[in-house]
């Protein structure tokens, strides 16, 4: 009995120890890969181009003209393409794109690297076609033309002469021919005094 209670121990400390090694054995570490960069895509001519610009992205136009040809899309700094072409200058790469017609793009070639080799001239696309612009009749749009008649500006008129009228008194004309009022008053007085003594004298004889 004694020896069966001794023995109970060691084998529990024995399970224990097996226990601890298979379980640190079976631990796997998972260590995490490095990515892969991803391969560039090339096409048929084997060549493709790397936006390196500093811009965060550049534009893919349909032709290659930024004035005459819209925006078809957009690609990210570093990312790449397969170069498809280029044009008669040299100054724009015709790519692959997908999306834009025909799955073709124009990119601006100095903001782009192109890998090492020779692009062939590619043609570029028609010139699309601007919207068509209403038109208006000229006979119809020649009824609400209003012509703006020369207006004769106001001529200035200087006003007649300013005749002041002239009164003349006819006691003033006739001061001629009359008498003065004051010569007749002592006119009479004096006959009044000269008839007064002739009376009196006659009384006295």
């Amino acid at each position: 009995m004694k020896r069966l209670q001794f023995q109970l121990p060691l084998f529990i400390g024995f399970l224990a120890v097996l226990w601890i090694f298979s379980a640190s054995s079976l631990t796997v570490v998972l260590a995490q890969e490095p990515t892969a960069t991803p391969a560039p895509q090339v096409s048929s001519t084997g060549m493709f181009i790397t936006v390196i610009t500093d811009e965060p992205q550049i534009n893919v136009r349909l032709g290659p003209s930024s004035s005459i040809y819209p925006i078809v899309g957009t690609l990210l700094r570093g990312s790449t393409a397969p170069a498809l072409g280029r044009s008669p200058g040299g100054d724009w790469v015709q790519i692959e794109f997908a999306g834009a017609p025909n799955n073709m793009g124009w990119v601006y070639s100095p903001l782009v690297q192109v890998s090492p080799g020779t692009l062939q001239i590619s043609e570029p696309p028609p010139t699309p076609v601007p919207p068509a612009t209403s038109t208006v009749d000229p006979t119809l749009a020649a009824q609400f033309t209003i012509l703006a008649t020369n207006t004769r500006l106001p001529t200035f008129t200087p006003p007649p002469p300013l005749v002041v009228p002239s009164y003349v008194d006819a006691n003033v004309e006739n001061e001629g021919d009359s008498v003065p009022l004051g010569v007749v008053i002592m006119s009479l007085g004096v006959f009044g005094f000269v008839g007064f003594f002739v009376s009196l004298f006659i009384r006295r004889r």
